[in-house]
């Protein structure tokens, strides 16, 4: 598939279609006004339903063998897996955002604007990918509490960067191996390299699109703490929920490769809000 010039999409070699690509809201599954908190409530009644609705199997082992705060004991249920054949696992993908985690340390380095020779922005991308890492080995540990097999994959460890800003191409291949491998990817909004910049933020929300186009999956599914896609930002008092979008409605949504998304309509054909976002 031809992307850019000389570029072109990793062969993701898969043996079946996804099924399924899930991205979790930041301001779901985090409290946003307080740093680098976890909305714990919401983060394991998300993990349950993503059990039901993508796993075949109601019985729960979990896969978290690691020591909790206020928990004095690694639990490891041995006998759980000694009874099964196998490990469910249907092929889907989890993204997330970073909602209370991550913001801080980039907003106040500038990351997404880069200039890593720049002492503060290169701490900055440091305290960010600290951050948001943290909140996605969290996540893992959730979903792998209900049993799914979940992998912790970060962007800029799979090699992916960008070039001014924009995503031309992302190396899939780690990603389709993991899934044919039976584990289900959890990749999350991250600090990226930039071959013009030096540096910069590569949304979730880009992430969803690039994985979307070039894995085809059946459904692409947003958990979010508000009612839908609204037409503005839904805190902004002119915000109006949408109801449908698409090819077929008088509504449309496009998200750039910066991040950068619009709704088409007569009256909003010129509206484009910009996301230096996680």
């Amino acid at each position: 598939m031809e992307l850019n010039g000389n570029q072109t999409a990793t062969d993701v070699n898969q043996t079946k279609p996804i099924r399924c690509i899930v991205k979790l809201g930041g301001a779901a599954i985090t409290c946003k006004n307080e740093l680098e908190k976890i909305n714990e409530e919401n983060l394991e009644i998300v993990s349950t339903q993503l059990r039901q609705a993508l796993l075949s199997s109601d019985k729960v082992v979990g896969m978290d063998w690691s020591k909790r705060p206020g928990i004095s004991d690694i639990a490891c249920n041995v006998a759980g897996f000694r009874d099964k054949l196998r490990v469910d696992s249907t092929n889907f993908i989890v993204v997330h955002g970073g909602g209370s985690f991550g913001h801080f340390q980039a907003s106040n380095s500038g990351v997404h604007k880069g200039g890593l020779q720049q002492p503060l922005v290169k701490a900055g991308f440091v305290a960010t990918r600290i951050s948001v890492t943290t909140l996605n080995l969290e996540i893992v540990r959730a979903l792998a509490r209900e049993g799914i097999p979940s992998v912790g994959m970060s962007p800029f460890s799979c090699g992916w960067s960008t070039s001014g800003g924009n995503l031309p191409v992302a190396d899939l291949s780690v990603v389709a191996k993991t899934i044919k491998s039976g584990f289900v990817p959890v990749l999350h909004g991250d600090a990226v390299l930039d071959d013009v910049q030096g540096c910069t933020i590569l949304s979730g929300d880009v992430i969803m699109r690039h994985l979307a186009a070039y894995m085809k999956p059946d459904y692409v599914v947003f958990l979010t703490d508000v009612l839908g896609v609204y037409s503005h930002p839904p805190t902004e008092p002119n915000a109006v929920l949408l109801r449908e979008i698409g090819e077929h409605s008088l509504l449309a949504i496009a998200v750039g490769e910066d991040g950068s998304w619009s709704i088409t309509k007569p009256t909003l054909q010129h509206m484009n809000n910009q996301a230096d976002y996680l």
